[in-house]
């Protein structure tokens, strides 16, 4: 006898739902702005998808965000998926030109915005196709301008509007975010991550990381970035837990919280447990509750984690990319001392590969290639970019991550370097061809390369490395200056090399090589 099961509804949305109808009571989301609830935030999000339908926007559609960490991102991000519209999360560090081409290819017809980013917005609206201009008014940390014109605050409609019905049932290939990375040629890509996705990354987390309904998280790095986005944040309000959301990242504050609200799941990229270190009496804070820390989005020196060992608490390398939603790999907590500097093993529903990036052939242990991923968990590919889809994935479904590790014997993962020389600062990826184009046509620069340096703060800085005109000077000021009308802050040089001519191969291309060299005897 056949019997006939109804697709599962896999919609986050729909989670918080039931979480709502349950225990409505708990509190999901800690902000200096305003706590919610789970009934008031899913009340609030059903309102707001109200208002979104009467402008408009409908199954598919995409509906983006652009303000800092908040309850605003999290209602906007649940309003869309109740009506399966698809959440588009900016980074909110991006220069005007960067903004207007990321809002463009996203095709995002409806923008919720903060205060502290709607100047910007006004400059290169005319070059997106957005249509519907929404202002959060209602937060205490970012106030809005009383009149801003062409912009509709949002507390007055969400009020007024009916809550929305139940939310739109989704599956495991619907689309649910889009999240754009610039990717190796700094042209941002597009990444489709669908409800699938997203849900067998939760599943790779539940079996390998020690997290727990009622859980306490975190979330002061960026949530337009998957890693804290999808690591615990989305994983803690499915799961009737709460998210202790932050602006920005503040050690002391971390610290405040850490203790205070008994937080005991986080991520965060090396840079900002570094700075965590650093902070008075930190290791004679009662950090107990604290069980399950996952650091990735940069190398994570092997001296950090000795050094929160000594002191009882155990960080958690993992490995992976926006494409893979995010972790692809992870050292299980049990080995985080002896296999030191490796981002671990193949998460449970996920394979890993190292591969001649040249012939595809899996390498032996020790043999350094690039690193690829086939998996549940993978991205179906880049929004409306099929040539950079089929760039990105071979003939047989492996996504290429553009970079470099080698396999141990036993199987762990340790990342070499990036295939093609992207920095990583702070967490943030730089890529220096973004750069060096936005420096070509600075007057009296001849010849631009650039390249990453370690640094003990921000784990890689930005150097540019020029050779200038004849009776040409410039300063490391002058060529921030210049990329600063181009290029986000992170990405901003903060070294400076002059040379009498630039090292390139016998193509013509760049040495590389030879230019980290130059740079690294200047060191």
């Amino acid at each position: 006898m056949t019997h006939l099961h109804p697709p599962a509804d896999i919609n986050l949305a729909s989670a918080v739902a039931r979480n709502a109808r349950y225990h409505g009571e708990v509190t999901v989301v800690r902000y200096a702005g305003g706590d919610l609830t789970y009934a008031r935030l899913d009340d609030k999000a059903a309102r707001l998808a109200t208002v979104l339908a009467a402008g408009g926007a409908r199954d598919g559609d995409r509906v983006a965000y652009l303000g800092l960490n908040s309850a605003a991102f999290l209602v906007t991000m649940l309003a869309a998926f109740r009506l399966g519209a698809v959440f588009v999360p900016v980074n909110f560090r991006l220069a005007e030109p960067e903004l207007e081409s990321v809002l463009e290819k996203s095709g995002a017809v409806t923008i919720v915005c903060e205060e502290g980013h709607r100047a910007s917005l006004e400059k290169v609206r005319g070059g997106t196709r957005l249509t519907r201009f929404l202002l959060v008014d209602d937060d205490s940390e970012v106030p809005a301008a009383p009149d801003a014109e062409g912009w509709e605050p949002w507390s007055a409609l969400i009020a007024a509007a009916e809550p929305a019905s139940t939310p739109a049932p989704k599956g495991f290939d619907d689309p649910a975010i889009l999240m754009f990375t610039s990717g190796t040629t700094g042209l941002p890509k597009g990444v489709v991550l669908t409800y699938g996705n997203v849900w067998w990354n939760s599943v790779n987390v539940d079996t390998m990381i020690d997290t727990r309904r009622g859980d306490v998280t975190h979330a002061a790095a960026p949530l337009f970035h998957i890693g804290a986005l999808n690591s615990f944040v989305l994983r803690t309000i499915v799961r009737g837990g709460t998210v202790v959301v932050r602006r920005s990242f503040d050690p002391a504050g971390l610290l405040d919280d850490l203790v205070t609200h008994r937080v005991n799941t986080m991520f965060a990229v090396p840079a900002m447990l570094a700075a965590l270190s650093r902070v008075p009496g930190v290791f004679d804070a009662d950090l107990s509750q604290l069980r399950s820390v996952v650091v990735a989005g940069a190398p994570v020196p092997p001296s950090l984690i000795e050094l929160y060992a000594a002191h009882g608490i155990l960080l958690q390398q993992a490995w992976g990319l926006t494409e893979t939603a995010p972790f692809a790999t992870h050292l299980p907590i049990e080995r985080t001392l002896d296999k030191i500097g490796s981002a671990g093993i193949p998460m449970p529903y996920t394979q890993v590969r190292v591969v001649d990036s040249l012939t595809n052939r899996p390498l032996k242990p020790g043999e350094a290639g690039e690193i690829v991923v086939r998996g549940p968990n993978v991205t179906p590919g880049y929004w409306e970019n099929p040539d950079a889809t089929a760039a990105a994935f071979d003939d047989e479904g492996w996504f290429h991550s553009g970079d470099i590790g080698h396999l141990d014997e036993d199987g762990y993962l340790y990342i070499v370097d990036r295939l093609k020389d992207m920095i990583i600062s702070g967490g943030e990826n730089v890529y220096p061809a973004e750069v060096e184009r936005a420096l070509a046509a600075m007057p009296g620069v001849v010849d631009v390369a650039v390249v990453g340096a370690p640094d003990a703060q921000w784990g890689e800085t930005v150097v540019a490395v020029v050779s200038l005109a004849e009776g040409t000077t410039v300063t490391l000021d002058d060529v921030r200056e210049y990329a600063a009308a181009q290029l986000a802050r992170y990405k901003l040089p903060r070294k400076l090399k002059v040379v009498q001519s630039m090292p390139r191969n016998a193509s013509g291309k760049l040495d590389k090589t030879v230019i980290r060299r130059l740079v690294g005897e200047e060191d």
